[in-house]
């Protein structure tokens, strides 16, 4: 049996991905399933994290947003039988790679797939489901009444924000990055039978200066968004930088946005707050947090709040409360070059078919 793994190079900045042979153990553990893989997802690897955890292995798995049936349970497992159809992520220390035909995979890491959602659709969309679900809910508390500020809307990752806030009652602005993305935001409506757009405000910045700052303070009367989600910010005016980093924000515009009591809900690991900074997110009594994912998975502490978690994301994609754009999966033998495409650009998406 074959899977897809992650040779790290002399840098983060070169990884290798490679097909490797692999094989599951005769027994299965107590609380284990064996899992025929159906789809998996593809996101970015994150070495170094991997390395801060204590992680350090040589061939690290690729793939982790997996759907499946069920094929075999260990002899204590309580949550599934034989047939089930389930969803779920592998943990960080998973020696599996979910690009595998069959893995095993601890029952409290899985959930019950609805029969009306296809693998390839859920196996794409978990991952972002969960990161909005963690930023809105766990981070933010968002309530009805909210006002949200989310950057770049049009990824895969904006779009849940999106639709989880409107669900929940919140009025929500979005920034669109090029001219494609800004038709698509301003399409988007809620269910039938509801007139407001889904979204009040699309404001371009991919057009020169953006107006950020003073837009937000127009829609919200100048009392700021209680809540902003980021996909990343810039440090520093003077930087020479990237074409994709110029569309991203100042980390001074996003703490000017804010209203008073607000809340910024950052993907930026190595942000950094001048004294400033600080000083003006005191006066406002705002906060910041630091949105990491992967803590579900590294730490059993909740495990029970992120099985609830996982189970709501699906049932939510299932109603059409949360409507993902599909991915097109591709076949295994094309997973290698799909990898390296996530791993270079972050917020495409991919998924395998298997």
């Amino acid at each position: 049996m074959k899977g897809l793994y992650c040779r790290a190079g002399v840098s983060d900045a070169e990884p290798k991905f490679v097909i490797q042979e692999t094989t599951l153990p005769d027994v299965l553990g107590c609380h284990q399933v064996r899992v025929q893989v159906k789809a998996c997802g593809l996101s970015p690897l994150d070495l170094k994290l991997f390395r801060d955890v204590g992680i350090q292995r040589e061939f690290i798995p690729v793939g982790r947003e997996v759907a499946g049936v069920v094929l075999e349970v260990g002899p204590k497992v309580t949550f599934f039988q034989q047939e089930d159809e389930v969803v779920g992520v592998l943990p960080l220390d998973s020696p599996c790679s979910g690009l595998c035909e069959v893995i095993d995979i601890d029952e409290y890491y899985l959930v019950q797939k609805p029969e009306k959602l296809s693998p390839d659709c859920v196996a794409g969309a978990l991952r972002d489901g969960l990161r909005a679900y963690t930023a809105l809910h766990t981070h933010a508390r968002i309530a009805a009444g909210h006002t949200l500020l989310v950057m770049d809307g049009a990824s895969s990752f904006g779009l849940m924000c999106i639709q989880l806030a409107c669900y929940h009652g919140v009025k929500v602005m979005t920034t669109s990055h090029s001219p494609q993305k800004h038709t698509f935001l301003e399409q988007l409506r809620p269910s039938v039978g509801v007139q407001d757009p889904l979204v009040a405000r699309v404001i371009p910045v991919h057009s020169g200066p953006s107006d950020l700052l003073s837009v937000v303070l127009e829609e919200t009367g100048g009392l700021g968004v209680d809540i902003v989600v980021d996909s990343g910010v810039r440090l520093h005016e003077e930087e020479e930088e990237m074409e994709e980093k110029k569309l991203l924000p100042h980390k001074h515009d996003i703490i000017s946005i804010l209203g008073v009591g607000g809340h910024w809900v950052t993907s930026h690991q190595d942000l950094q707050l001048d004294p400033p900074d600080c000083r003006l997110l005191h006066l406002k009594s705002a906060s910041v947090s630091f949105l990491n994912p992967e803590v579900w998975t590294a730490s059993s502490a909740q495990q029970g709040r992120y099985l609830h978690i996982l189970k709501d994301i699906v049932e939510k994609m299932s109603a059409g409360v949360l409507r993902p754009q599909p991915e097109e999966a591709v076949p295994l033998y094309e997973a290698t070059v799909a990898m390296e495409t996530v791993q270079r650009h972050p917020k495409k998406k991919a998924v395998v078919k298997l």
